[in-house]
């Protein structure tokens, strides 16, 4: 070892808290799925179902085009199939023990020994009945026939050569339970807590989500439900206070039946009567249509959110508006197109609700909250800033709870200031916020507050707000013109 003489100096590296990341647009739907198409239907009511992509989602919700029946679907097929996004969250309500009606003695015909019943959520339980045209003799399953759905969701019965079906035959008759999405209510959406049971159903679930499944909701999305005011005003009141500690935003479509806004004109009075007014709430106005197909706007904006933030490193720094919003109309609710010029557009901007436009292609447009304009806080009138600062709180939270009830020790004070601000320096340098940094001032911590095992930091942090509005101001100058053709000679 070097003989030493004098003085030396040793560096260690900074020790960081190690930040555990919350997906920022994870979507959070409540809705109607066909679970029928399911080896046990019941498994896949009011339980939280984790998805991943298209195929996870047939298997564990099961999937029809039937937006109208079944709401979920929609906001499966806008994230899988149309953006390709991943994580979603879903919560079947539509229950097969409740919401069903009986079907008795219904003829179908026999062709090729074949029966396709053009009908969807059939259950194939034990009150599947399959008899004769005269409904005299009952047969077996397995014996007799076979059952499967088919791609269409119908289901699909096939008479065995070996079984007691005759082969001249040509109907037979049937009897069974058939799901009735029509009997689902915004009651059954937005749930319930039973005290006496513990259990949580429809909308209520989502206080279950971080702790069954360590995830984070980032939007609250219910296509084909949010533009019914009740269900609305429970979705915003969830935004807040998710196990008493997180915060998210939710997407609210203005109706645009006949009772709701047909018109752009009408949106600015339905949306004030409704009270879709929130800073955490998204509205959007009107429907979508992709193909053939008809979405509440919510299920496209919801994966375009998604999206966004994945393109951008999982931040929600960037707005979703003016984004390719892979859409091919937009629609009122009973499939009128509707084609908004940008002055029409920016008026529902003006009045905090989101739309889309056809400007070299469908784009996404409005920044603001629909608590705009009865705001101009940044952090409460734009979405993209409003979603960094509870992506922000949210990510504290979910980093910091590991340093609760370590010793309240200057160790500890300087273990979060100094991680927090060199997060904040990395995200300053790649220019996703303007700045932020963290604070412990004495006079928010008194001596009793330290007493009782309390600490307060104080955080600013400044997104960057949207560039909504560029100009340029033309003007004519007329010395070019001469200089150009005389070169500047008198």
């Amino acid at each position: 070892m070097a003989y030493k003489h004098g003085v030396y100096i040793q560096e260690t590296p900074t020790k960081l808290i190690a930040p555990v990341l919350a997906n920022s647009a994870i979507q959070f739907i409540v809705g109607t799925a066909p679970v029928n198409l399911l080896d046990d239907p019941s498994s896949a009511v009011n339980k939280i179902i984790v998805l991943n992509n298209f195929d996870e989602a047939v298997e564990k919700v099961g999937y029809s085009d039937s937006f109208d029946k079944f709401s979920l679907c929609q906001a499966i097929d806008a994230s899988f199939r149309i953006f390709n996004v991943a994580p979603i969250v879903v919560v079947n309500v539509l229950d097969p023990s409740i919401h069903k009606i009986a079907v008795v003695d219904e003829l179908n015909p026999l062709v090729a020994r074949e029966v396709i019943i053009e009908e969807e959520g059939i259950l194939l339980d034990a009150n599947f009945v399959v008899k004769d045209s005269t409904k005299t003799t009952t047969y077996t399953k397995g014996t007799d026939y076979t059952l499967e759905f088919n791609d269409m969701g119908h289901v699909l019965l096939k008479a065995l050569l070996t079984g007691t079906i005759p082969v001249d035959e040509t109907q037979l008759s049937f009897g069974y339970n058939q799901l009735d999405p029509g009997a689902v209510t915004a009651a059954d959406i937005i749930g319930e807590y039973d005290i006496l049971t513990g259990i949580y159903t429809g909308l209520q679930l989502i206080d279950q989500v971080f702790p069954v499944k360590s995830l984070i909701p980032g939007v609250i999305n219910l296509p084909g439900w949010s533009h019914l005011p009740i269900v609305a005003a429970e979705m915003i009141a969830k935004t807040t206070n998710i196990n008493g500690l997180f915060k998210c935003e939710c997407l609210l479509d203005i109706d645009s039946s006949s009772e709701g806004a047909l018109i752009f004109t009408d949106v600015a009075a339905w949306k004030q009567e409704n009270n879709y007014i929130n800073e955490h709430a998204i509205a959007l106005w009107p429907k979508v249509k992709v193909s053939s197909k008809e979405y509440f706007m919510s299920a496209l904006f919801g994966a375009l959110i998604a999206n966004t933030d994945h393109v951008n490193e999982d931040i929600p720094y960037v707005s979703p508006s003016n984004k390719p919003f892979k859409i091919e109309a937009t629609i009122i609710d009973d499939g009128t197109e509707v084609f908004l010029q940008l002055p029409q557009a920016n008026e529902l901007n003006g009045v905090g609700v989101v739309t889309a436009i056809n400007f070299n292609g469908w784009k996404s447009w409005g920044n603001n909250t629909s608590k705009y304009p009865l705001t101009v806080d940044p952090k409460d009138r734009f979405i993209s800033v409003r979603r960094m600062f509870d992506w922000w709180g949210n990510q504290f939270i979910n980093t910091y709870t590991q340093k609760v009830d370590d010793p309240l020790n200057l160790r500890l004070i300087e273990s979060v200031v100094d991680a927090e601000n060199i997060k904040a320096n990395g995200f300053k340098a790649r220019f996703q916020i303007a700045d932020a940094r963290i604070e412990f001032y004495q006079i928010e911590n008194p001596t009793s507050n330290l007493m009782n095992g309390s600490i307060k930091f104080k955080q600013y942090l400044t997104p960057y707000t949207p560039a909504e509005t560029i100009e340029n101001e033309l003007e004519f100058d007329p010395s070019a013109l001469t200089s150009a053709i005389f070169g500047g000679a008198n």
